[in-house]
């Protein structure tokens, strides 16, 4: 990419219009939301939600995900150039980004999720990260959930019509006028331990309940071990 082009795409005006352009094709999906009210119930309650997904999905979503911008949820997105891109969508979709991931500036990153996560009582994140590996869930969405004292609500998006992209994920784009269907799962406590055993477990446990809802085949087997982060 030239810097001219790098430069265009970065602008305002751009970015502005992309935005438009996501909300346009977005509202071409026949939505159906599936089990919205027990985790929106238990918010209103004053507990706290880590709503998760995996990569491949999370762009379906984000239709629907405007309708929570009055709580100013937060939401990790990484420092590249790509990342900078979805943190512009992000913000003016109602979202509060901030930046980091696994391999550059994840620390501060989670430290500053988690505050807001205590703050707001809800937030968003990516199980599996910008770069995976597919169908591994990163420590880091226990640790988040852990440290805030929130419950985890994964969910799902599927279509009956979609493009699937040749990326590390098998990024879903669902196809304009497609029926969408947004699950979300069951709330998942899990109990804070220092213990690294118990904690590989927890991991492991979601990263179980999630994988099902994974779409297609993963593109590579899940590695036993997750990446830090």
């Amino acid at each position: 990419m030239s810097r001219r082009t790098d430069i265009i795409i970065m602008s305002k005006p751009f970015l502005a219009f992309l935005y438009r352009f996501v909300r346009a094709y977005a509202w071409t999906f026949r939505l159906e939301v599936e089990n919205e009210a027990p985790w929106m119930q238990h918010h209103q309650n004053g507990g706290r939600v880590l709503l998760c997904t995996w990569h491949q999905q999370f762009f379906a979503a984000i239709r629907h995900f405007q309708t929570y911008r009055a709580h100013r949820p937060g939401l990790m997105i990484s420092r590249s150039k790509d990342g900078e891109i979805i943190a512009s969508v992000a913000r003016r979709t109602g979202w509060d980004p901030v930046r980091g991931s696994s391999s550059r500036g994840g620390v501060n990153a989670m430290k500053e999720l988690i505050e807001k996560l205590r703050q707001t009582g809800l937030a968003g994140h990516i199980v599996d990260g910008p770069r995976g590996p597919a169908g591994v869930i990163k420590n880091g969405l226990i640790r988040i959930a852990h440290a805030a004292d929130a419950v985890i609500v994964p969910f799902y998006v599927s279509a009956d019509r979609a493009w699937y992209f040749n990326s590390w994920d098998r990024f879903m784009l669902p196809k304009p006028f497609s029926r969408v269907r947004l699950h979300f799962a069951e709330m998942i406590r899990l109990t804070p331990t220092e213990d690294e055993t118990e904690f590989e477990a927890q991991r492991v446990q979601v990263e179980r309940i999630m994988l099902p809802g994974f779409q297609g085949e993963l593109p590579e087997e899940p590695h036993p071990t997750p990446p830090p982060g």
